[in-house]
């Protein structure tokens, strides 16, 4: 059965991205727990940032499950990218991957490379930088498949990565991998963008797919922006997709809004 997630970011440097929630996993695991979904995507500063004792508390009294934990916070807070020209970065950059991997696997949660993925430049060109992602991904791909839990990436936009933009592209690199334990994260605001037909590309990723950003074509939550959301539900059902549809929006016109509109769509669409 596909499941319903929402985001909670824990990250004061990323003030103003697409996370709904924002003032603390008590307050988030309540709401979301009332507004009948399924799990939390955690966005944190790093691994021991959060009480484990707590989280598991939250999880128990809630009925709710993590669905992810997301990396960005290398990048936002720390500077790290796994395709960074400097070698001592990169191995931090993969150091820190592999603790959110271990936090996330305490509670049976994939972890998700999206913006520490990083970008090609003169100074590290696109196939040397695809060679390093490709390096990563395969050995923090195992490492995850050790913990028990898969690893996704999530190609990105144009505007925050030039190196895997579509999901095509993503699952044509999956397939040079060592590793057949790295999925895909299927971000409807980033294909809006870079795919023609976002139906035909869920549909092209197949197998691939182990997660989804449940988003409209603004950002805002699913229900706010022109997506047809109809021929998108209908791949996703088609293409056998059990995980989570995770509400990565941005809190407009404020959280409990955009959460109760998210739910709303996703009800409508997928129960």
């Amino acid at each position: 059965m596909i499941k319903s997630a929402v985001t909670i970011s824990l990250v004061d440097e990323a003030r103003g991205g697409p996370f709904v929630f924002w003032s603390g996993l008590a307050d988030a695991f309540s709401q979301a727990a009332e507004l009948g979904y399924d799990g939390i995507e955690i966005f944190a500063p790093g691994p021991d940032v959060v009480d484990r004792q707590e989280l598991a508390q939250l999880c128990e009294q809630h009925g709710l499950l993590v669905a992810a934990v997301g990396t960005g916070a290398g990048m936002v807070k720390h500077g790290l990218n796994l395709t960074d020209a400097n070698d001592d970065k990169r191995l931090r950059a993969k150091e820190f991957i592999r603790s959110m991997i271990d936090f996330g696997a305490d509670f049976s949660a994939p972890a998700i490379i999206g913006s520490m993925q990083g970008r090609w430049s003169p100074e590290v060109p696109r196939d040397r930088a695809l060679s390093y992602l490709a390096e990563s991904l395969n050995e923090l791909g195992a490492y995850a498949a050790q913990r028990g839990v898969q690893l996704l990436y999530e190609p990105l936009n144009r505007y925050e990565t030039n190196l895997l933009k579509t999901l095509g592209e993503g699952v044509q690199f999956l397939a040079t991998l060592a590793t057949a334990n790295v999925k895909l994260l299927a971000d409807l605001f980033h294909m809006n963008i870079e795919e023609s037909d976002l139906a035909a590309a869920i549909r092209q990723g197949a197998g691939n797919i182990g997660h989804i950003h449940f988003v409209d074509s603004n950002r805002q939550a699913a229900g706010r922006g022109h997506l047809d959301f109809a021929p998108i539900a209908d791949a996703i059902q088609q293409c056998g997709f059990s995980g989570y549809m995770s509400a990565e929006a941005l809190p407009v016109p404020d959280s409990r809004t955009a959460a109760e509109t998210t739910i709303s769509t996703f009800r409508r669409l997928f129960r």
